[in-house]
């Protein structure tokens, strides 16, 4: 219970700077001030633009315990450090151009799997567009959050292109 506490807490306060321009000093001074589109998305889920090691280690120490990498190629150099900093990682190979429902099921699997153990659950890709739209689908249609609240988030870090936006629309249609 104080390490969820103290995870929030923290979230918390990470989250004040996150993705914004006009962070104080004290926010441009933690080690997350530059990861890219860092959002929390629940008390057990985060997302963000591809994060470096010293990301890595700092989201390791605030709570981070499971890795979700949607970017698609070569993967082993993040592998690698995933197991160097003994966190669990899975890469769903998400491309660009044509994410798919296969993506969207395997990532189901995979936060109900992670889901299964403590701590937080970090899904990143480059910029964390991709993210943002598998994280607010996956709250809308697993966690059944409000549509209105999750898509807001997603929206705070891109609007989805065509090809994204007709992705949600066929996401949402089945499930």
């Amino acid at each position: 219970m104080k390490t969820i506490i103290f995870t929030i807490v923290i979230n918390i306060l990470l989250a004040t700077h996150a993705g914004y321009s006009n962070a104080s000093e004290s926010a441009l001074s933690s080690p997350l001030y530059d990861l890219k589109n860092y959002h929390i998305d629940t008390p057990n889920m985060v997302s963000s633009g591809m994060p470096n090691q010293g990301h890595f280690e700092t989201l390791k120490n605030i709570g981070v315990t499971k890795v979700i990498d949607l970017l698609p190629g070569d993967r082993k150099e993040e592998s690698s450090l995933m197991k160097e900093l003994n966190l669990t990682y899975y890469n769903i190979q998400v491309e660009w151009g044509n994410p798919t429902l296969k993506n969207f099921h395997e990532y189901i699997l995979t936060m109900k799997q992670f889901n299964k153990s403590e701590g937080i659950t970090l899904t990143h890709c480059r910029l964390n567009w991709r993210g943002a739209v598998f994280t607010y689908l996956y709250r809308v249609t697993q966690l059944k959050e409000s549509e209105e609240s999750a898509k807001q988030d997603m929206l705070a870090i891109w609007v989805p292109n065509e090809i994204w936006q007709g992705f949600i629309d066929e996401v949402m249609s089945k499930y």
